[in-house]
């Protein structure tokens, strides 16, 4: 085969203009991926996953709370002594007791009822196009079964493990539910001890559960009420640090 007259030297000047430049442009690309990784691994499968970053966070929240127990017991000793003492630390003693069952810091046992909330399952069909969020518990549903639960004359309240108090919140990130610094996945167990008739009666009365129900029907989400004749609430074990907070009268001067 001939080659035309010129051709071979132009590819070859061709060739000699284009290498630099290339190796110019490859240089320019490895220079700004090594100043954006910052000296770490671009890849993907390097990456800290959002889990990992989850579990040690509850295992720091762990770790406080038995630093918090140990105090705890420390203080109540401390209490104790004082209370041999003083007729008026005694008093006072006795009140915070009589109050720590109402509190949710004793535990309460009896009968109750136990309400399960869960996403629908995901190889379901379901009737039109619903978005993702059709398809999950949200932290509203959960705060509607606490709220009717209360409102049903709850003795106790408590989320999965865990007891809850006045100041509990309930927040939910993505399909999880983060209660008091531990992470939990579906299915939802909200637990409460009362009198079961009154309980039903007030989560059947509820406007948004009724709408969460609607759900239910609609796109398989988990809904499911159980009747427990005899259970045993723990004492709620976090730390509790009121936001607000004046002294009574007649309260014990410090010294």
């Amino acid at each position: 085969m001939g080659v035309k007259p010129g051709t071979g030297r132009s590819r070859t000047l061709t060739w000699r203009h284009a290498i630099p430049a290339l190796t110019l442009f490859a240089g320019t690309l490895f220079s700004a991926s090594a100043s954006t990784a910052h000296g770490t691994d671009l890849r993907g499968g390097s990456r800290t996953k959002v889990t990992e970053l989850i579990a040690q966070e509850q295992r720091g929240y762990q770790g406080s709370q038995n630093t918090y127990r140990q105090l705890r017991r420390q203080v109540d000793e401390l209490g104790r002594q004082a209370g041999r003492r003083d007729a008026r630390v005694l008093a006072a003693q006795q009140d915070a007791d009589r109050l720590a069952a109402l509190s949710g810091f004793t535990a309460v046992s009896g009968r109750a009822v136990r309400v399960s909330l869960d996403d629908a399952p995901r190889d379901q069909r379901v009737p039109g196009e619903p978005s993702p969020d059709d398809l999950v518990v949200h932290q509203q549903d959960v705060q509607a079964v606490v709220n009717a639960l209360w409102a049903g004359g709850a003795t106790g309240v408590q989320i999965m493990d865990q007891r809850l108090i006045s100041t509990s919140a309930v927040r939910c990130v993505g399909n999880t539910l983060i209660l008091q610094g531990v992470v939990y996945s579906p299915p939802f167990r909200i637990t409460a001890t009362g009198t079961p008739e009154r309980l039903r009666a007030a989560l059947a009365a509820s406007p948004e559960i009724q709408i969460y129900r609607q759900y239910v029907d609609q796109y398989g989400l988990g809904y499911t009420v159980k009747t427990l004749q005899k259970t045993t609430l723990p004492a709620y074990t976090g730390n509790a640090t009121p936001k607000y907070a004046t002294e009574p009268d007649g309260a014990i001067a410090h010294p």
